[in-house]
């Protein structure tokens, strides 16, 4: 007879037995667990056999070594081959079947179904009646198929001190906030790819409004955190009414030491981050949306720092929603960013802002060049629509204005050149003769900010008469604000390039190159610039007003005017100028894109996709 010894391999205590003397076993059967330190190993047989002692019965405890039982293997081995294999010896203790039907498995699932849109249908029909989707549909679709993990969707309301657990599990999924990270613009940047990645957060507004709770608070510091770690953009949904008084599950009294607002400030200007929004946002969610870059709202959006509950309770009188911040003002004063019809179409206009910061691309179409020699009439007085030349110069299909209806002298957009993503900058000579105000400078500057924070080449388009002059431009301040364009412009660490398509006057066309016509990697003119100190008609009359009061006959007067404009106009025209070298060329408009492109090409990198550092400590709101 040939005995087989079954030993323990560790300390512990023999919690469950499986067999009993003259059970046979097979090698590779469990035949009894051991715990230690609080963990349940198997003990497996070696090999055939028939138990003919148990050594070890349960409660024993053993040291490494010890032996749980012995086996006589004899009378197997005699009759190999006519043993049933052994049944499992765990299913006398209920063990849990595997797949999708294991109940802790299960559990699990369920609680994220209880969250999706398909198990609220009520909630999904309010947003539906509105004209609006649901938060999950946002996210659905900005992100690519299959790349979002959710951080925290099975996160409720803090609010188990005055509601059932079931109630807050059914009613207040994810706490009202949804976000995670994945992949946007993968098609362009590749699938997979870090260039594609972003964090992205939506408030819930079927879930109590899309108010700010304790919980949501803390899922928002920890993704923001994980963008700030990641240097990855962050998209933003913020409809919403603000902060959430009902919160009972907290040990504070204020709720001021909360983190998100001081860590969503200090993204700005490391990631990009981009802010959308469509309905109600007020307070807390308000102050979210206005420290992103950019400002995505539809038509239909009302944007407060305050809404009709604490406008009433501050005794200022009583407003509906719609009263406050409805889109016409926040667009005209620069708040919104882009205005849209619908969720949709904020979604797409995104996808295509944030593509700017997350690379160039490689299949890009250039305009007709030939055509820009005609956007600026041969009438040196006739105002003319710089978004042609715009259009005209960059990758069809490539510009994205930016802050479209406030500082209309002043045109942002962001374009692509030869797949390349810049900033673009233009005076409008549609507005006060391209004049530079209050609004246009503050507007520029910011864009300056935004385009060297985040390592977009900027190319500015000038044609303008100077400053704003005038009593009533002075009462906005003009000297401080027209100022900001000098010190964020000589401040700039990305690569610069100024075309002057007609007038380059005063601190204003100095103000559009960054400080001086040798601030930019180059400067160059169209055959129609013209540069001076100011602009001629005025150099005229303040020059020579003796000369012009001498003569006393209008016709003879208007001659002479004329005559001395147009002197000076031939001392300053662009190619005149270039004669003294204060520029570096004058080139055909239809030479612009390979000037440009060389420039840049030239230039290191400086895109924020393959910068580690923080270039600029934040980027102005305003």
């Amino acid at each position: 007879m040939s005995d087989i010894e079954i030993r323990s391999e560790l300390q512990g205590t023999i919690v469950t037995m499986y067999v009993a003397p003259g059970d046979v076993v097979r090698a590779g059967s469990v035949v009894a667990l051991i715990e230690s330190m609080k963990m349940h190993h198997e003990i497996v047989a070696p090999g055939d056999g028939i138990v003919a002692s148990i050594d070890a019965p349960e409660g024993t405890t053993l040291m490494p070594g010890g032996v749980v039982m012995q086996l006589d293997d004899h009378a197997v081995n005699s009759s190999a081959g006519q043993l049933p294999p052994p049944a499992d010896p765990t299913s006398r203790h209920d063990a849990p079947s595997i797949g999708l039907d294991r109940p802790d498995l299960a559990e699990v699932v369920e609680r994220h179904e209880l969250g999706l849109d398909a198990a609220r249908p009520e909630a999904v029909q309010k947003r539906r009646d509105r004209g609006r989707r649901t938060a999950r549909e946002n996210v659905a679709d900005l992100v690519d198929d299959g790349s979002f993990v959710e951080y925290g969707p099975t996160v409720i309301a803090a609010q188990r001190r005055r509601r059932e657990l079931d109630d807050l599990i059914r009613s207040t999924p994810a706490d009202g906030m949804i976000g995670g990270i994945g992949e946007i613009n993968g098609e362009l940047f590749g699938a997979g790819e870090r260039a594609s990645k972003a964090v992205v957060m939506s408030y819930d507004y079927t879930v109590l409004a899309g108010t700010q709770g304790h919980q949501n608070h803390r899922k928002k510091d920890r993704l923001i955190e994980l963008a700030e770690h990641l240097r990855v953009p962050v998209v933003f949904f913020t409809e919403g009414g603000g902060g959430r008084p009902g919160d009972t599950d907290t040990t504070g009294v204020s709720g001021l030491d909360c983190l998100a607002f001081w860590w969503f400030g200090e993204l700005s200007g490391t990631v990009p981050i981009v802010g959308i929004n469509a309905g109600y946002c007020f307070a807390g969610n308000a102050a979210i949306l206005g420290c992103c870059d950019v400002v995505i709202a539809t038509e239909d959006s009302n944007i407060g720092m305050g809404g009709p509950a604490m406008i009433e309770g501050g005794g200022l009188g009583t407003f509906e929603p719609k009263q406050i911040g409805p889109i016409e003002v926040q667009r005209a004063n620069g708040v919104v960013d882009i205005v849209v019809a619908d969720e949709a179409e904020a979604v797409a206009v995104a996808k295509q802002y944030l593509s700017y910061f997350q690379g160039s691309t490689s299949d890009w179409e250039a305009p007709d060049q030939t055509k820009l020699r005609d956007v600026v009439p041969l009438d040196r007085l006739r105002a003319y629509d710089i978004r042609e030349a715009i259009d005209g110069l960059f990758d069809v299909d490539s510009v994205l204005e930016i802050r479209r209806d406030f500082g209309t002298g002043m045109i942002t957009a962001l374009a692509r050149l030869e797949g390349r993503p810049v900033g673009v900058l233009a005076n409008n000579p549609k507005h006060l003769g391209g004049a530079i105000d209050s609004d246009g400078s503050d507007k520029a500057a910011r864009f300056m900010q935004l385009c060297d924070a985040h390592g977009l080449p900027l190319v500015t388009l000038c044609d303008t008469p100077g400053m704003m002059v005038g009593p009533d431009v002075e009462q906005t301040a003009l000297v401080r604000h027209c100022s900001r364009l000098f010190t964020t412009g000589a401040n700039l660490s990305v690569p610069t390039a100024t075309v002057v398509t007609r007038k380059a006057y005063g601190l204003g066309a100095q103000a559009m190159m960054g400080g001086s016509t040798k601030a930019p990697l180059a400067c160059v003119a169209w055959p129609t610039g013209e540069f001076g100190g100011m602009g001629l008609e005025g150099a005229v009359r303040l020059g020579y007003s003796k000369e012009l009061a001498a003569v006393t006959n209008d016709e003879e007067r208007d001659a002479l005017f004329q005559q001395m404009v147009d002197r000076m106009y031939e001392h300053g025209k662009a190619l005149s100028v270039a004669t003294y070298f204060e520029i570096d060329d004058v080139i055909d408009p239809a030479d612009t894109r390979r000037w440009l492109a060389t420039l840049f090409a030239a230039a290191p990198d400086t895109h924020r996709s393959v910068r580690a550092d923080s270039v600029r400590p934040n980027i102005d709101t305003w």
